[in-house]
């Protein structure tokens, strides 16, 4: 890339020949070595997770969070450069705040991923800053009446958390992910981070969209998927945070709280338990196809002997035909011999004869 990028990697405005914008592919590139965070889009509600790799010792444990509340009802977590997105949680929490102020109502999920997607897109723009080195999974549970701020209920604009239309249904859980581009996009289950690829593939089997998985389930398998995420790398250790929303009906009241440690403990046994099963389910595999491998070579050394056997067999009736060749041509020498004795003989008598 370095060679590829020469001259055209130095400022956010400039793009290759391409069309390529090499600052913010550098950016997803420091994504990419972060912790997994995923979420997961249930009927009931949203589950935040992340894998908070630990690099010392030292450290304090439950320090650093990833996750954070942006509002009573909205939460957020990254991966990536854990500056970066402190600064992403102070500017949604300036939305957020603002939004009440303006319209008296609580933002909606929506609107704030659209807010928060345009100012990570200015960051691509100038050659002043550089692209937020994060992306961030955006979840809330929107509020399906209008709640007071302030004493008043806000109308709004048409659109967004303000001045609902009583003949539509509003409200309900949302999850987006915003990129270091600006660029976010509406998901039932969404992962990022170093093992956003085993994790994807986990949150596929899952079927998020027919929405059959409870708050609970959603939480166990938000841990499940998170270690085996992990698998890659055994030898480091690490702390797993857990958040999650619900409606005002639910565990949470409507609001984004972290998981209780009795079931984020109860979540890690079972995860643990599942990834320990898939392992013997891996030796198993092993060992059979070794199995297979030895038989395999046991048919193959067989079908060698029977061809030894065949070619010694050969080898055999060779030499029996050599031999008997022998005898022939030693039965003729024989012969000739003997005719040459008559020969010699019938010529001796007939000298005496004379």
């Amino acid at each position: 890339m370095t060679s590829i990028g020469t001259g055209y990697d130095l400022s956010n405005s400039i793009f290759s020949p391409d069309g390529r914008n090499f600052q913010v592919e550098y950016a997803v590139k420091a994504v990419e070595n972060g912790g997994t965070s995923i979420g997961i889009r249930c009927k009931e509600g949203v589950v935040l997770a992340v894998e908070k790799i630990i690099t010392s010792k030292l450290w304090k444990p439950n320090a650093n969070k990833r996750i954070a509340t942006i509002d009573r009802h909205l939460g957020v977590v990254y991966s990536g450069m854990v500056p970066d997105g402190r600064h992403f949680v102070d500017r949604a929490r300036e939305e957020a705040r603002g939004w009440r102020d303006t319209f008296k109502t609580p933002i909606s999920t929506a609107d704030l991923a659209a807010r928060m997607g345009g100012y990570l897109q200015a960051y691509t723009l100038y050659s002043s800053v550089r692209p937020f080195g994060i992306t961030a999974i955006v979840g809330g549970f929107d509020p399906s009446q209008e709640s007071p701020v302030d004493g008043e209920v806000g109308s709004g604009p048409k659109v967004g958390a303000g001045g609902k239309d009583e003949s539509k249904t509003h409200g309900g859980p949302f999850l987006y992910m915003i990129e270091p581009s600006g660029l976010y996009w509406g998901y039932y289950g969404a992962a990022t981070g170093k093992g956003r690829q085993a994790a994807k593939a986990e949150l596929e089997k899952l079927d998020l969209a027919e929405g059959g998985l409870t708050l609970k389930e959603a939480v166990k398998e938000a841990a499940r998927i998170i270690y085996v995420a992990h698998d890659d790398n055994k030898d480091k250790e690490f702390e797993l945070e857990m958040s999650w929303i619900s409606d005002v009906n639910g565990p949470t009241k409507g609001r984004h709280e972290e998981v209780p440690k009795e079931l984020r403990e109860e979540a890690e046994r079972l995860a643990k338990k599942a990834l320990e099963g898939d392992d013997d389910d891996d030796e198993d595999k092993k060992d059979d196809d070794k199995m297979e491998e030895d038989d395999k070579s046991d048919d193959e050394d067989d079908e060698d002997d029977e061809d030894d056997e065949d070619d010694e067999d050969e080898d055999e009736d060779n030499r029996s035909d050599g031999d008997r060749s022998d005898d022939d041509r030693s039965n003729g020498n024989d012969n000739d011999n003997d005719d040459d004795d008559r020969s010699n003989d019938d010529e001796d008598n007939e000298g005496e004869r004379h």
